[in-house]
């Protein structure tokens, strides 16, 4: 690191809440936020969008007509980024870059479009602006009235990590001292559910009201089965769920006061493809993005690692070995949140470093709760997150209160 960033706020929209206060206390609980809904004829295991997130979205909605034909994906970001900005203290005329990305983009718009050309041959006049990835950032930057850059990209499931690195890389270059960063993701549609289970890595439901997982933990108290086992490392079935959201942070340059912590290092690498999804045994692009975040920090100063591990067998374990082998014999405290909301793709990255923050900010280890863990009891300095893509696109970033 060039020198020091801050993350000067953070906000979100997801299963989980509006509010960070609403996501520290879902935190709290041990329940998920799964349902299940109707897809293509049978049941399927959904992680969507809080009661709070969906008011915010459609109160947004409707107080512009030209809001009114955008897909959820770019409502949820320009929602998001409203409250990011508003918890930054950045001014209205405060000149900052714009860095949003999505895995899939505008999916429900996408789909509905082209069931319209099939059934009509013809195509809507708003098909093409209103898919584009672009969307994304250019309404945010429309809606804030920013006049920096703004970029828009996507690198599967790492995209809003590699926003943070992207960023980081403007402001270090001495082009921008502030950005505004983080990914946007609304998936749960029938034909993007599909690809998933088209990969066999989605959780099944049986019609008995359980999923079909022989290996599903129970906790007693609740008496509630956890559809999806991610960082179960011995799990016999994959058990991937979509969910949906977006999440937005502001970076500034430097150490500044009151930030809600700093970022200490950023790795990054790419495995060698061998096929369209692969991840090999021990993830060398973990085990690479994880050194080259850590610098020259000593691995014991790592406390908790926010694993990617999106509830799939070979996904689970092959960042596991690859903590393994960077960490030895002074593995971190580990967790994950995709058992309680699921993979939302672009967005999972950011909703990690959410998590990490949360956890600096109130020193409280989040566990999984089917698993034991055991509490940490030393201060929580230093937290590092994971994110990884198709195509083992792979992003680690340290970060510590500041």
């Amino acid at each position: 690191m060039k020198e020091k960033i801050s993350i000067t706020a953070i906000a979100s929209l997801s299963p989980l809440g509006s509010t960070l206060e609403e996501t520290w206390q879902s935190y709290q609980n041990k329940e998920h936020c799964f349902s299940l809904v109707d897809n293509n004829g049978e049941k399927s295991w959904v992680a969507p969008m809080s009661k709070s997130g969906r008011v915010l979205v459609e109160k947004l909605r409707v107080s512009d007509s030209k809001y009114r034909k955008l897909d959820d994906s770019v409502l949820y970001a320009m929602v998001a980024s409203r409250l990011a900005v508003r918890n930054s203290g950045w001014k209205s005329d405060a000149e900052f870059g714009i860095n949003l990305g999505s895995s899939r983009g505008a999916t429900k718009l996408f789909e509905q479009f082209h069931t319209e050309f099939l059934e009509t041959g013809l195509a809507s006049t708003l098909s093409s602006p209103t898919t584009t990835l672009g969307n994304i950032s250019s309404w945010v930057s429309h809606d804030l009235g920013a006049t920096g850059p703004e970029i828009s990209h996507s690198i599967t499931c790492s995209t809003g990590l590699h926003s943070v690195l992207n960023g980081v890389a403007w402001i270090n270059s001495g082009m921008a001292n502030k950005f505004l960063v983080g990914a946007s993701e609304a998936p749960l549609t029938d034909f993007t559910i599909a690809q998933m289970k088209a990969l066999k890595i989605y959780a099944k439901y049986d019609e008995s009201g359980s999923t079909s997982m022989n290996d599903l933990l129970t906790v007693i108290e609740r008496n509630q089965n956890y559809p999806c086992q991610a960082l179960n490392l011995e799990k016999e079935n994959n058990g991937m769920i979509l969910g949906e959201g977006a999440s937005v942070a502001c970076l500034e340059k430097g150490v500044v006061k009151n930030a809600l912590a700093t970022i200490d290092g950023l790795g990054y690498a790419t495995e060698i493809l061998k096929h369209n999804t692969s991840i090999s045994a021990n993830a060398v692009c973990f085990q690479k993005s994880m050194k080259m975040a850590m610098g020259n920090f000593n691995p014991s100063e790592v406390d908790v690692v926010v694993m990617h591990a999106p509830g799939t067998i070979k996904g689970d374990l092959s960042e596991y070995n690859a903590i393994q082998k960077v960490f030895g014999s002074n593995i971190p405290s580990l967790t994950t949140n995709k058992w309680k909301l699921g993979h939302t793709f672009a967005t999972s990255g950011i909703l990690n470093l959410e998590m990490a923050l949360l956890m600096l900010q109130f020193n409280e280890f989040i566990p999984v709760p089917f698993l034991k863990q055991e509490v940490v009891k030393k201060k929580i300095k230093k937290v590092m997150v994971n994110s990884v893509g198709f195509g083992g696109n792979a992003v680690s970033i340290l970060v510590s209160k500041s």
